[in-house]
Formats: C-alpha cells, structure tokens, sequence
C-alpha cells in the first residue's frame, strides 16, 4: 500500500511542477499553429530556447527583470518573422522539415563553443546566474509550506512562488486563447486549416493572418521557455527534438484544437510517464532493469501510447473529429 501511495504523490508532483505548467504553455501556443492554423511546425523548442536565451542573458548583462523578459518575447518574434516569410507558403510536410531544420539550427548555435561566453556553450548558463530577480519579486516569504504530501520552500528555486506564477501564467494563456479563437480572427484561422484557397477568395490576407499565429504561437512558446529553464538552467540540448515531440503528443493526447485539451494532454503526459517509471522501479527486480532503464522505458511505453492514440483517436481526449480536416 505504502508502495501505491508513493507512485500517487511523485504522479502529483510531477502535474503541479513549474516545468509541467511551461510545457503546457508551450503546447497551448503550438495548438494555435497545429490545431487552429493547421500549420505543422515540429520546431517549438526552438521558440522555447530562444525565450530561455534572450530572458537568461539579457538578466546576465543586467537588465531588470521586465526588460529580461520582454528580450525573450522579443527573440521568439523575430525568429518567428524571419521563419515565417520563406515558409508560410509551404504546406504539410515540406513545413515540418524547415522547422525542424531551422530548431535544429538554434540549437547548434547555442551550444556552440564560438559563443561560450555568451551563451555557456554546451555546458549551458546555470540558474543562480539569472533567477534571483524572479525569486527577490516572491512575497511568499522564507521557510517552507506543506500542504498535503507537498513540501516546498516558499521562495526556492523549485518552491511554491515559481509554482504558483507558473500555474496562474498557463490559466491567463488559455483565456487569452479562448477569446483569440472564438473572434473573427480564430474563425479565419479554422477557415484557413480548412481550406485555405476558399479564405483567399474571400479577400483575406492567408499569409499575414498565418503569420500572426505564427508569432502569437512562438510567443507562447517563448513565455514556457523562460518558465522551463527558471528552476534549472539553460542548456540548448534540453530543448532540442525530443521535447518537440513531448509537446506535440500532449497536444495530440488532450485534443488539438481545443481550449483546454493541451493543459490536460500536457499534465496527463508527464504523471503518465512517473507512473510507469516509478511502478517498473518498485515491482521490476534490478536485475532486469535497473532506474536508468526504468527511465528509458518510460519513454518507450509513451511512444507506443502516441502511436495507439495516432491510430485508434487521433483527435485526442477532448478534441472532436471534425476538428482534423486540415489543409496540409
């Protein structure tokens, strides 16, 4: 029993973690790409990385902890201008493979050793270099809280304050969303995922209106970024492929297209994997896997419940069918 209990409270950690509720900003801002737009970017960690980047250096050099931000937004902007003109024209596959190219880009140049001294190479900046403007805005207080099996410093790196901002950060996402979707605006976005030919007849500008949510998407992504890396640090190969992919199977587990389906997707996600690695830790004898296989066995099982879910629903928990008639 005690057993049971224990795999319970490390799955509710890991859903109320402040890199949970970044995640799931970044997903809400790769539904208005993929789920609303129709847009297949495989590239949001790059987003998320130059976020982290431009927030994590311009706090180095000095500047106050709004400008800090308003850099990182900044750097997710351009990135997301200077992507887009080439691009946008570019449908279904042809998109992904820029995307991914171009995240792939971002990341080499981070960690590259030519710009060690700005950027700390492969080795990354670590947090204590940048987050404690965030921590000095904590009106938390010293000492630690628990509430329920959770018991965490007020104000630490990994306490209840970046939890709370987090959390409060991804409600103020999905209502910004829900109104965005539901004016004008998220109509023409539905229209173009449709068919984008038919929204052209109409007069509309595709292309612009495309790199809107391009901009608006990769800002979202930049704001998780700054959240991921607040607790840890920034290292360039943290946001690389794989948290792209992590991201889009929490979209495509909660539901592309929906308000809530990529906060749902995204908490289901990471306690689903402490499930199974925490039960394979407590019920497999070492001798046939040990804890970091158990980690990479983790990994598995979710690529194998992507690809049950691609198959068997592919419109996720929450998300409808005719949702996916998307123009790629």
């Amino acid at each position: 029993m005690d057993t049971v209990v224990n795999i319970l409270e490390a799955m509710l950690r890991e859903a109320i973690s402040p890199s949970t509720a970044a995640v799931a900003i970044a997903v809400i801002g790769l539904n208005i790409h993929f789920g609303f737009t129709g847009m297949l970017n495989i590239g949001q960690a790059a987003f998320m990385l130059l976020g982290a980047y431009g927030f994590a250096v311009a706090t180095i050099e000095g500047a106050p902890l709004p400008l800090a931000v308003l850099v990182g937004l900044l750097a997710a902007t351009l990135f997301a201008i200077v992507l887009g003109i080439p691009t946008l024209k570019l449908r279904g596959d042809y998109l992904a493979i820029v995307t991914i190219a171009a995240a792939e880009i971002v990341r080499y140049v981070g960690r590259s050793s030519l710009l060690t001294d700005v950027t700390g190479g492969s080795q990354g900046l670590p947090g204590s270099t940048y987050n404690q403007a965030f921590r000095d805005l904590s009106f938390f207080g010293t000492g630690s809280t628990d509430i329920g099996p959770f018991d965490y410093q007020n104000t630490g790196n990994n306490g209840w304050w970046i939890r709370v901002v987090a959390w409060s950060l991804v409600l103020v996402s999905v209502l910004v969303v829900t109104l965005l979707v539901r004016s004008p605006w998220g109509r023409l976005l539905r229209g173009i995922r449709e068919d984008e030919d038919a929204i052209r007849s109409l007069g509309k500008n595709v292309f612009a209106i495309k790199m809107q949510a391009l901009v608006i998407g990769g800002v979202l992504g930049a704001v998780g970024g700054i959240l991921y890396v607040l607790p840890t640090s920034v290292q360039a190969d943290a946001m690389g492929r794989s948290l792209t992919f992590f991201i889009y199977t929490a979209l495509l587990l909660g539901g592309a297209a929906t308000l809530f389906g990529p906060v749902l997707g995204t908490i289901l996600f990471f306690a689903g994997r402490i499930l199974v690695r925490e039960t394979a830790n407590a019920y497999v004898p070492d001798s046939i896997m040990n804890t970091s296989q158990t980690e990479q066995f983790s990994y598995i099982v979710v690529g194998v419940v992507l690809m049950l879910l691609v198959i068997f629903r592919p419109q996720g928990i929450l998300g409808d069918k005719r949702e996916l008639k998307f123009n790629v």
